[in-house]
Parts: C-alpha cells; sequence; structure tokens
C-alpha cells in the first residue's frame, strides 16, 4: 500500500485469534498503510515463543506492504490474543512482544476486546459489554473511565458453558445416550453420524475415539445441532436454549459489575456461531435479555476484529474522533 500520501504510523494492531492473525499498520490519521495475514496463535499448544515468531511473519508482512522495515513499525502495538485469558497471561505476552521492538509501547488484551471495541461507534470512549461465542464462550465490557468486566474464560474449571466445542459435545453425549437408550430420543443420534456418512452414533463414537475422523472435525456438529432444532427436535432445542441462557447472564452479569444495567447500552454479539444469526437462538437471547436488562440493545459485530485492536491503538494514543471514523470506514465499507 505504501505510505506517500500518508501520516506517519501511530498504531501497529493485531488480532490473533487460534486459527488466523490480521495485522493493520495504522497512520495517525486513521488510514491503513499496510495489512497481512499469518497463521493462528497457540501459545499452549506450541510456547509462547514459537507463536509470537507466527505473530512476526504477519507483521513483517504488514510492514513490508507499509514500506517499512520490521523493527519500530509504529509507536504504540494494540494486540488482540486469543489465549491471552487472564490479566497476568496479558502482561506477560506483552513483556515478550515488546522484547521483538516491533514498537515503542505495546498493549495486549483478551482477543474478546477487540469484538467489543469493533463493534462500538467509533469515535466514542469504549462502553459496553461484549459476548463472543466461537469455539468456546467469554464476554468482556468496558467503561469511558476505564473499569472493566470479564470472566477467565478457560472452560469448565472457570464456570463456562458453551460454544461451538461444547455445544458439539453436548450433542454427542445426548445423541449417544439416545441410541443406547440412557437418554430419551432425539434426532441427533440421526443427524450427527450422517454428517460424516454414519448410520449410528456407535459407528461416529468408534471413528472418533481412533481417530478415523479427527476429533476437531467436531466442530463441524454444531450446525447440524442447530439445523436439528429448527427441525424441532426437542433436545436439540434446549441446548440452543441453554447457550442463549448463557450468553445472556454472562451480558447481565458484566453490565451489572459495570452499573450499567439502569441505562441503555450495548450488548454486543460476536464470534462465529452468534454471527450465524440462528433464528432460535436470537429469538431466545432477546426474550432473555428483555428480562434481566431491559434496557440493553443488542447489535451483532461483523466487522474484522482488528479493526477493533486498531481502534484500541487509537484510542490509546490520544487519537482524534475523525481517525477512528477513517479506520471503521477502511473496514466497515
Amino acid at each position: 500500500m505504501g505510505m506517500s500520501d500518508t501520516s506517519p504510523p501511530a498504531v501497529l494492531a493485531v488480532d490473533a485469534g487460534n486459527s488466523k492473525t490480521d495485522v493493520a499498520v495504522v497512520g495517525a490519521d486513521g488510514s491503513v498503510l499496510g495489512a497481512a495475514r499469518g497463521g493462528g496463535f497457540q501459545p499452549p499448544v506450541v510456547g509462547v515463543r514459537a507463536a509470537i515468531d507466527t505473530l512476526a511473519v504477519a507483521v513483517a508482512a504488514a510492514a513490508a506492504d507499509a514500506g517499512l522495515p520490521a523493527s519500530g513499525v509504529a509507536g504504540h502495538l494494540s494486540a488482540c490474543l486469543a489465549n491471552a485469558d487472564l490479566p497476568v497471561e496479558e502482561e506477560q505476552l506483552a513483556a515478550a512482544i515488546q522484547e521483538r521492538g516491533w514498537s515503542a509501547t505495546t498493549d495486549v488484551r483478551n482477543d474478546t476486546f477487540a469484538i467489543l471495541r469493533a463493534g462500538l461507534p467509533s469515535g466514542d470512549a469504549p462502553r459496553g459489554v461484549a459476548v463472543v461465542c466461537g469455539a468456546g464462550i467469554n464476554c468482556v465490557g468496558m467503561r469511558p473511565d476505564g473499569r472493566t468486566a470479564r470472566f477467565p474464560a478457560i472452560g469448565q474449571i472457570s464456570g463456562d458453558w458453551g460454544g461451538g466445542s461444547g455445544l458439539a459435545l453436548a450433542a454427542l453425549w445426548h445423541a449417544a445416550r439416545a441410541e443406547d437408550g440412557r437418554g430419551g430420543p432425539t434426532e441427533l443420534a440421526r443427524t450427527l453420524p450422517a454428517h460424516f456418512g454414519l448410520g449410528t452414533m456407535y459407528e461416529l463414537i468408534e471413528a472418533l475415539h481412533l481417530g478415523r475422523i479427527d476429533s476437531a472435525r467436531r466442530h463441524e456438529l454444531t450446525p447440524v445441532l442447530f439445523a436439528t432444532a429448527a427441525a424441532g427436535d426437542a433436545v436439540a432445542g434446549s441446548l440452543v436454549d441453554r447457550l442463549a441462557e448463557e450468553v445472556v447472564v454472562m451480558a447481565a452479569v458484566a453490565l451489572g459489575k459495570l452499573d450499567l444495567l439502569d441505562e441503555p447500552a450495548p450488548v454486543l454479539l460476536g464470534g462465529g456461531v452468534l454471527a450465524a444469526r440462528h433464528p432460535r437462538l436470537d429469538a431466545r437471547i432477546a426474550e432473555l435479555l428483555a428480562e434481566r436488562a431491559p434496557k440493553a440493545v443488542i447489535d451483532v459485530v461483523t466487522a474484522p476484529p482488528v479493526l477493533g485492536a486498531g481502534l484500541l491503538g487509537l484510542d490509546h494514543v490520544g487519537a482524534p474522533s475523525a481517525a477512528h471514523a477513517r479506520l471503521a470506514a477502511h473496514y466497515t465499507r
């Protein structure tokens, strides 16, 4: 893209998920000077150093796209990272990234903050709550005074239920018990194995256990669950309704922690499961949230999360609202 007619870079924006990383070099006026996409960010799997090496490839590509060297790319680096679930992890990753010399200052947040910031008015101080449901489930909230609300969101040990992975496992549990008689009937016992061209749950259980079907493919069963629920299956429908309850309780608790229950405040929904706009899930979330937080305003975030990382970076450097608007326009046009 080059820098011939744009302002010097103020922010290096990074959104790194489990499967991909997006990087943008952002000028002080909000213009995107360079961008690149790289591999996933998985410190628990490969270690912190190797995970940041993956970021380095994408950062170098974005810098090259902007006509810049890979060191000292911007004044500030704003990174929203998967697997940065606890504040202590954010601090550790920020220190490790700062050592790479990509920027003068570095701020690391969990990637749910990117969804929250991407869905808020570009020139306003962040105020609201976001619930993200992808492979897992998470919720964060922010106020203009800097207060935040968040959950550990690291699985069952932190009280979580839901996300595509959790839904798929629950669907398999009910389907297995339906077939062998331990549970009530559900069409999931037919639709789940049929997705893989199999006739019975026993065949699917065997294929997953013996590795003939990679366990990572279990996420493919989440859309099957929603389709089965939409066809009227009571068990599948109960799982969809339970997810709605989890989304709403997280949002309502976060709003309460931020003293936003008694005033209009955005509740932003993001991630693959919520962005798919399943009618039953959407309707149940709206119904339950109206009971728990009647002044909340629901919206679905479709803008790429790297926008949120960039806006957080512009917040940090005190960029004018026009810069925020320009960056938002680039990603939402």
